[in-house]
């Protein structure tokens, strides 16, 4: 008996092992950014000379937009395809020009948006759709289990599968930042490196604007019944975070559905220091009328801040 509890022993002991071996042995994600230690420290959009190494600094997009949406349903909630509950969910992270325009599948040798919008570029260019395997499948290959239980509870699409909205936010606007073309990988860059590291970077910059926790500690809780003012909505977000958001709503401006903080950032979009500036784009919500901040449908969310 005793030398079987030993030999139990061992080998729980060589499958942790195994387990701790595995995770040490991730291949890492992050660029090859040492070559900007050298480069001069300033904000995107704030620089008065041209940015030599775009490698270290979002060019031309250096104006950054960390987007959320409030969804009420998904409409794939039969898929167990929820929201999370007391929480808004991750839009995604856009590289817009200084000036407020903006590039879009900047790179089509990376594009895997199964449903490409628009389907068709301003200068005519045709995005095809993209018939490979989910982008899912790319975060797996590297290991980073972590990081996609962390997509799958907060990175949720009304209307698709969550794999194909990664895919899409990936391509067309990923490949729009410089700081994740495959040159700077570096010559040891392994495929599709750049997604991995783009979803932990859109990850990292949700997680500095918990939008529900800020607004239901001003007051203001998602609600059938009560309305809330652009004023108050704007004023609770400005005072934690130091700008005014865009806000975006539907129905004639009277229904909250998007919120987009603007930054300039001070180093790669990875790792940089993002400094919150005011919306350069005007709200969709109504100034005048009672804007609604609608409960959700209950069957549509679930509890995702436990354990499983």
């Amino acid at each position: 008996m005793a030398a079987a509890i030993g030999l139990v022993s061992a080998l729980l002991a060589l499958q942790a092992g195994a387990r701790a071996s595995s995770l040490l042995g991730l291949p890492r994600t992050f660029p090859n950014i040492s070559a900007c230690v050298n480069e001069p420290l300033t904000y995107s959009c704030e620089n008065t000379t041209a940015i030599q190494n775009t490698c270290c600094s979002p060019t031309p997009g250096g104006l950054v937009l960390q987007t959320q949406f409030w969804d009420t349903y998904t409409g794939l909630e039969h898929q167990g395809q929820l929201l999370p509950k007391d929480s808004w969910t991750i839009h995604g992270l856009w590289p817009d020009n200084c000036d407020g325009s903006f590039d879009q599948y900047c790179d089509l040798s990376r594009q895997y948006d199964p449903d490409p919008s628009p389907s068709v570029l301003p200068d005519g260019t045709r995005v095809p759709p993209y018939k490979g395997p989910g982008v899912d499948t790319f975060v797996r290959d590297f290991g980073r289990v972590d990081l996609l239980d962390y997509m799958e509870k907060y990175w949720v699409s009304q209307g698709s599968p969550n794999k194909d909205f990664w895919g899409h936010e990936f391509s067309k606007h990923a490949t729009c930042t410089s700081t994740f073309d495959v040159a700077c990988y570096g010559p040891d860059y392994k495929k599709h490196q750049d997604v991995v590291d783009f979803f932990d970077a859109v990850v990292r910059a949700y997680k500095m604007y918990p939008t529900w926790e800020i607004l239901a500690a001003s007051g203001i809780f998602p609600s059938n019944k009560t309305t809330y003012t652009l004023t108050q909505l704007q004023t609770a977000l400005k005072a934690q975070t130091g700008a005014i958001p865009y806000l975006g709503c539907g129905n004639n401006g009277t229904v909250l559905q998007e919120v987009w903080y603007f930054h300039h950032v001070k180093g790669t979009e990875q790792f940089g220091h993002f400094k919150t500036v005011d919306s350069t784009t005007e709200s969709t919500c109504s100034p005048t009328s009672g804007i609604h901040y609608y409960e959700r449908t209950p069957t549509s969310e679930r509890e995702v801040r436990i354990l499983p």
